[in-house]
């Protein structure tokens, strides 16, 4: 078992703030992203300027073994790739690229290959990797992301995906229902459903972009 030591350490941020797990926008299955993702703030007047896309792979647009884009998914995939071409759409996995469970970056190459696509190699597993997401950037100016806020987490997991887009400053696309279904998802995806519910309910919300790396 490879124990996800960021979540673990940062779960207890979410007894003091548990609106950190919670996305900015919400929909069923990758083909349901909007395109480009700010337009869904535009057209209710708050402003937000999405330069540059990191996306999740398990449970995203692939299923958790596969190093591919998942076969219905892949016209919404190039879709997406046109919308965010270069290095502007960056693939940031718990598995493939972290070093922890992709110690000699086989995975990491698989996906890249097949997608197309950058796939970040990183220290720190989700959520606490976002100082490594802008270190990337920061080497690839052509991206022009300058600050958190104009960049977007496109996930499955409220507590991995949602919580590293909100401490990093970024936005938060959650995939509610992904590739796998409900029944043979882990545990801790099948709780965070009625947890986002819970909170929802009681007036919480994902908080405005604003970078922490800044306060």
């Amino acid at each position: 078992m490879n124990l996800n030591l960021s979540a673990s350490l940062n779960i207890t941020r979410l007894f003091f703030k548990p609106s950190l797990c919670l996305p900015h926008h919400t929909v069923s299955t990758f083909n349901d992203l909007p395109i480009p993702l700010d337009k869904v703030f535009q057209n209710n007047g708050r402003k937000a300027d999405i330069k540059a896309v990191v996306l999740d792979k398990d449970d995203c647009f692939a299923f958790p073994d596969s190093k591919e884009v998942h076969e219905p998914y892949k016209a919404r995939f190039e879709e997406l790739k046109a919308a965010y071409p270069g290095r502007r759409l960056l693939v940031v996995s718990n598995t493939a690229g972290a070093s922890s469970w992709d110690k000699d970056h086989k995975q990491a190459a698989e996906v890249e290959k097949n997608t197309g696509l950058p796939v970040l190699s990183h220290s720190v597993k989700k959520p606490g990797c976002g100082e490594e997401i802008m270190e990337y950037f920061r080497k690839h100016p052509e991206t022009g992301v300058t600050h958190p806020s104009q960049i977007a987490v496109v996930g499955d997991r409220l507590t991995t995906d949602m919580m590293l887009a909100n401490m990093m400053g970024g936005w938060g696309f959650w995939v509610k229902d992904g590739v796998i279904p409900m029944e043979k998802k882990s545990v801790f995806s099948r709780i965070e459903r009625p947890l986002a519910a819970f909170l929802i309910a009681r007036g919480c919300a994902a908080p405005e972009p604003k970078s922490i790396f800044e306060e």
